[in-house]
């Protein structure tokens, strides 16, 4: 391919990240990595690699790290996370400069970096040989070919988190398909429950993607080796059964609408207001981190409703991986921190206990402090035994697009025209294909 279309999808991309900066306050440094660190250097002769990432708890994992290393040191920096630190990253590659070394990335947006030419390859430090360290779909989230983009590092694997005492006082089963689960939300209204089974939230992006992903929904082939192809596929018949789904739920009025992660609806979820939370495998430490949790609550967790049981589809919501950026001073330094931060199993007792994070390293996914892990917020059940250990195992991956901040915010918009407007299901989807195709052409992509 020509430099010069390279470049063009290249600069497309960087200016779709852009799209979603605006908390990236003025004054904040943009672009530019601190020469500071927020940790102590153990070891200040050793080679230097700076880090930017949000994890909590990562200051300590970091100090493990240094401890245990002679020859290379962490310097961490948290550039802010999700919008704020994409903006940052695409600045600095724009402008040449000022990026880290390592930097944690939601998976789902590595296809704008890899575009962008802003990742290395971690495939020439050894990486490649890592593929059975992880489970096959959260490898195949961070690789192409032989090409490795990143190390996973967390996920979502999704479950059903529910209220076992509004079920039971109101004599209804939870459900394990989704024909039971619309069945369980008629019936919980019927006997009088005066909340919604659960909610659908439209600005929830990796929230509906998981949903649609779970009928075999594949909206993007898109290969980084051939960047400026893609396929774009979102008017499907799965993703129709599933937003008709969803939409019927709503129109019926046993489904709330509430957009995510704002204050209210952080209150719904532990109020009552709604008896189930479909969530990644970092939602019980959600739910148990809201100050206003409901003490009285008996939450219990149980596997994502199917639409064929005998052919049960696990999907993933979320997740973070390390990558080694292109403008690394040493990339063979770099890939050591990127391959071997959250290696032993100490530092996974810090990341799952203090951090609340779902690992994706083997080591850790079998180990029987984490397997036998009780929860006391959802009355000593093993949630990671019971659900997210089997989803984590069996989610095959999914394929992103390179302007997937973009894809996102169409997708939002025409979600909530459904809900609140005159659109339908099928409207919305048609929308979304249209705009992302011209929009890909536009940008002068070959869509398949």
């Amino acid at each position: 391919m020509r430099f010069s279309t390279r470049r063009a999808l290249a600069v497309m991309a960087s200016g779709l990240v852009g799209l979603s900066v605006a908390a990236c306050a003025p004054g904040e440094g943009a672009g530019a990595s601190s020469t500071s660190c927020t940790n102590e250097i153990a070891k200040p002769d050793a080679t230097r690699v700076t880090l930017w990432a949000w994890y909590p708890a990562v200051e300590q994992i970091v100090d493990r790290f240094n401890a245990e290393h002679d020859d290379v040191q962490v310097c961490w920096t948290n550039a802010g996370q999700g919008a704020d630190e994409y903006g940052k990253f695409s600045t600095a590659l724009e402008a040449g400069t000022g990026a880290p070394d390592v930097i944690q990335l939601e998976s789902e947006i590595l296809p704008t970096y890899t575009i962008l030419d802003g990742l290395t390859d971690l495939a020439p430090f050894g990486a490649g040989d890592l593929a059975d360290e992880f489970p096959a779909g959260a490898w195949s989230d961070v690789s192409d070919g032989d090409a490795v983009h990143a190390v996973p590092v967390d996920g979502g694997p999704v479950g059903m988190l529910y209220r076992a005492d509004i079920f039971s006082k109101y004599g209804v089963e939870p459900p394990t398909t989704w024909d039971e689960f619309a069945q369980a939300a008629q019936d919980l209204r019927d006997a009088g429950y005066a909340g919604f089974i659960t909610n659908y939230a439209t600005n929830g992006g990796a929230f509906n993607y998981a949903l649609f992903a779970q009928a075999g929904w594949a909206p993007f082939d898109y290969d980084s080796s051939r960047p400026a192809e893609i396929g774009i596929d979102v008017d499907t018949p799965a993703a129709r059964k599933v937003l008709s789904y969803w939409e019927d739920l709503v129109d019926r009025g046993l489904v709330s609408s509430d957009d995510a992660f704002t204050s209210d609806y952080n209150t719904s979820l532990v109020d009552g207001t709604y008896a189930v939370y479909i969530a990644a495998a970092w939602g019980p430490g959600y739910l148990e981190g809201l100050s206003d949790a409901d003490s009285g609550a008996e939450w219990r967790a149980a596997p994502l409703p199917q639409w064929d049981p005998a052919n049960p589809v696990q999907v993933n919501q979320g997740g973070s991986a390390l990558a080694v950026t292109s403008q690394a001073t040493d990339p063979e330094a770099a890939a050591t921190v990127a391959t071997e931060l959250f290696d032993d199993t100490e530092t996974w007792h810090v990341g799952v206990e203090e951090a609340g994070l779902f690992p994706l390293w083997n080591l850790a996914l079998e180990a029987d402090w984490f397997t036998g892990r009780r929860y006391p917020f959802f009355g000593g059940q093993q949630v990671n035994r019971d659900v997210f250990l089997d989803a984590a195992a069996q989610y095959p991956g999914f394929t992103f697009s390179p302007f997937q901040v973009y894809a996102y915010d169409r997708q939002t918009m025409a979600l909530y025209d459904m809900v609140e407007g005159p659109a339908t299901a099928a409207d919305a989807l048609a929308t979304v294909q249209d705009g992302l195709v011209r929009y890909a052409e536009q940008q002068g992509f070959t869509v398949r």
